[in-house]
């Protein structure tokens, strides 16, 4: 009985074997920054968000981080992720600003942006509104866009109170944009990757920077520029981009709950997490360290002299230069930004 029971029960068990489901194969991602993991972005919105990320795909989806440049460095990022050497990298679009000139709308100086967590949504929503925007990013998918709330400036040695004191000084801003600014100022603007800075602000290869808070915490820039001058520059903006061809591979389930936490909520998420809390950790550091920042808010009045030099004309300046290079759409996306600013 048992030897003609055997192979019943064999055959049974295979058929229960080929209708149980295997356990969905563990998919695994690699993340380039340029970031130190405890700086206030990483630890706010970066880690936060890749937890959304696992929870979200159930575990299914792990992400490695290379933080501090030790896979790319952030000027490399953008041909790194499209070379495949990471899968998703954050990426500062200033440092490339003839890949994405129409996405550039989000650094012209004094748009009426208050917060990052707004600009960040602006930005998403100029992006799945014009497919010029989309077809800027080419090879690299992003996951989401943020900015910065206003760039203000940071000196190492002179305040700066007005226009006139802006005159010669030797400025870090990102590209595009916020070169002309500057130069309108009538300052020196050279581009330089944050990790830099501490080093040019100490030695006085640079007078100053334009900064959010988070570069300030980050890069512990508080040690050596301690004169804070409230003014509202230019965001800088940013992707959060994955290799194209690597994340059209995934499965279309794992592709869809990616982006539940990315997107519109996700750019919304790492404007407000990485750049509109950061100002409350720099107080706590410098109170920590003993140090005393000097802060000037620029007047309103004083702030009118600034636009009026550096502010609408540049717009206008914008659009003629991208109607120049064929981008016919380009007085469209400033008229959408500038609606969706004040909205």
């Amino acid at each position: 009985m048992i030897r003609k029971l055997l192979p019943v029960v064999g055959a049974a068990a295979i058929a229960l074997a080929f209708t149980v489901s295997a356990p969905a194969q563990e998919i695994k991602l690699t993340l380039a920054d340029q970031n130190s993991p405890t700086g206030w972005g990483p630890a706010h919105a970066l880690y936060p968000w890749i937890k959304q990320v696992e929870e979200a795909t159930k575990g299914r989806v792990k992400i490695e981080v290379f933080p501090s440049q030790t896979l790319i460095k952030g000027i490399d990022m953008w041909k790194g992720i499209s070379s495949g050497i990471a899968d998703i990298g954050w990426c500062v679009q200033g440092y490339w600003p003839e890949q994405t000139p129409l996405s550039d709308v989000m650094s012209l100086p004094f748009l009426p942006i208050k917060t990052a967590e707004h600009g960040s949504e602006v930005l998403w929503k100029l992006y799945e509104k014009y497919p010029s925007i989309q077809k800027e990013y080419g090879p690299i998918h992003p996951l989401l866009l943020h900015t910065t709330s206003p760039n203000f400036l940071i000196t190492s040695k002179k305040q700066v109170k007005t226009l006139e004191d802006m005159k010669g000084l030797k400025i870090r801003t990102l590209g595009g944009p916020p070169i002309e600014m500057a130069k309108a100022l009538g300052a020196s603007p050279a581009v330089l990757p944050m990790p830099d800075m501490y080093q040019a602000l100490d030695k006085g290869v640079f007078d100053g920077a334009a900064v959010p808070w988070e570069a300030i915490h980050g890069f512990r820039l508080y040690e050596v520029a301690k004169n804070v001058t409230i003014v509202p520059f230019y965001a800088s903006y940013f992707s959060l981009c994955a290799n194209r061809q690597k994340i059209q591979s995934l499965p279309k389930d794992v592709r869809d709950q990616i982006m539940s936490v990315s997107a519109l909520p996700g750019s919304k998420f790492w404007g407000k997490n990485f750049f509109d809390s950061a100002e409350a950790g720099v107080q706590e550091r410098v109170k920590a360290a003993g140090i005393t920042l000097n802060r000037y808010d620029v007047p309103p009045a004083e702030v009118a002299r600034w636009n009026k030099i550096a502010g609408e004309p540049l717009w206008e300046e914008w659009v003629k230069k991208m109607e120049g290079k064929g981008h016919k759409d380009a007085r469209d996306i400033l008229k959408s930004a500038l609606e969706l600013a004040k909205n």
